[in-house]
């Protein structure tokens, strides 16, 4: 089971607050670093093992600083995620760029930057042709198609928009290296917030058996394999974390079985991971500020979904704890709600809570990625903060609320 506590006490909490008025995102900085250092330990056995974080999980650039300090580099899907390694020193083949639809003026300065450029579909080579020179280095996505199940998140592979199929990915490595490209990498991405370790065996299955053909098919010897993202976080207590250590030994185990013996080796080993490398350590914290009784019991607090979607938009659950009420008996049932004019702005439904008053502290769990970075504008909602907790628990803002001002920028032509 999962330990749902949080890194600070009510009156820690109480004194930011004074300073930075609720709702806001915070991150415990050691906890991240460290889970950063126990996956990278995990995986010390594979040749120059590396994790690109996904930039769209927390795309802020003092965490990316944190991250360049721990040796990871980004994987990237957008112009200004491009930018933003860019600006913290996270270039050259240490941004994965990872296409999706991309316009040409993505493709620009990916190449401007080095960036491996992992490719969604076969068209993409001759796209590029018609304003560059191939890079050295060229990356394919997989998709598996009926081979393989997604999961319940992320759907079935035939139904999903990324990715070639295996004769086109042959094909598509012929064409590369008739086209002189010296290094080739292959990719996947087929489920995400997965929380069955064997899963991730069976994706290691697929990728080194698909290594092996290409090999054998086209001569082409693959360097590097991103075996995507994807690793879950508990967001229920009564679920286990991921065991790394244990999905690294499967791992292991799929590289000697099947690239050692076919002379493969060394392969280099990718992941791409958001979720589990910020998700725990951040929270979302707001404050009580009404009390409501109809057909059920509600609590209204002062952030909704516009600073977290996913209880909203995919009916998520993320646990809540009332500071200063952790011990106390849960012996009331509540909707916790925001102010959108949606019916949907639910943190939690027919939650069992403490008694909860006007003005008492909830900390949102495991908002820590897919949190503020999916957040939004409706109902002319204002952004809210992000704070960073130091190890000293210090707080450094990372990013400030929106303003009016802001929201009203573009409009001021």
């Amino acid at each position: 089971m999962s330990n749902k506590t949080v890194p600070f006490t009510k009156e820690e909490m109480e004194k930011i607050i004074e300073t930075y008025p609720t709702p806001f995102h915070i991150y415990d900085k050691k906890a991240i670093v460290d889970n950063i250092r126990r996956l990278k330990a995990a995986f010390s056995w594979a040749p120059e093992f590396k994790e690109y974080f996904a930039v769209k999980a927390t795309p802020n650039p003092r965490l990316l600083e944190i991250f360049k300090e721990e040796g990871l580099g980004t994987d990237c899907s957008s112009l200004p995620e491009l930018v933003l390694s860019e600006q913290v020193g996270i270039v050259g083949e240490d941004i994965m760029f990872s296409s999706n639809n991309t316009p040409m003026a993505e493709y620009d300065y990916a190449i401007k930057l080095g960036a491996i450029l992992n490719l969604d579909d076969i068209s993409h080579i001759e796209y590029i042709e018609r304003k560059h020179k191939l890079p050295k280095t060229i990356s394919f996505r997989y998709n598996p198609g009926p081979l393989r199940d997604g999961n319940e998140l992320i759907g079935k592979p035939e139904e999903a928009k990324y990715g070639l199929t295996k004769d086109q990915i042959i094909e598509a490595y012929r064409i590369c290296k008739e086209k002189g490209v010296e290094k080739f990498g292959l990719h996947t991405m087929v489920v995400s917030n997965e929380l069955n370790p064997e899963y991730f065996a069976e994706t290691a299955k697929m990728m080194f058996d698909l290594i092996v053909e290409v090999y054998e098919k086209t001569g082409v010897k693959i360097s590097f394999v991103d075996l995507g993202g994807g690793i879950g976080i508990p967001y229920k207590p009564d679920q286990d974390p991921m065991d790394l250590e244990y999905v690294s030994g499967l791992i292991k185990k799929m590289y000697d079985d099947i690239i050692v013996p076919a002379g493969l080796a060394p392969l280099k080993i990718m992941l791409e991971c958001g979720r589990m490398v910020t998700g725990p350590y951040g929270y979302l914290v707001t404050k009580a500020i009404h009390y409501k009784d109809t057909y059920r019991h509600y609590i209204g607090v002062d952030a909704s979904m516009a600073n977290l979607m996913r209880p909203g938009m995919y009916g998520a659950y993320h646990h809540i704890t009332v500071l200063g009420k952790e011990d106390a008996p849960h012996d009331h049932v509540y909707d916790v709600v925001g102010s959108l004019c949606e019916n949907c702005d639910k943190f939690a439904i027919q939650r069992e809570l403490p008694k909860i008053d006007e003005g008492d502290i909830l900390v949102i769990h495991d908002a820590g990625a897919h949190g503020h970075s999916m957040g939004f504008n409706y109902n002319a909602k204002l952004r809210s903060a992000e704070l960073l907790l130091n190890e000293d628990h210090s707080v450094t803002m990372i990013r400030r609320a929106e303003t009016m001002d802001d929201l009203f920028a573009t409009l001021k032509f």
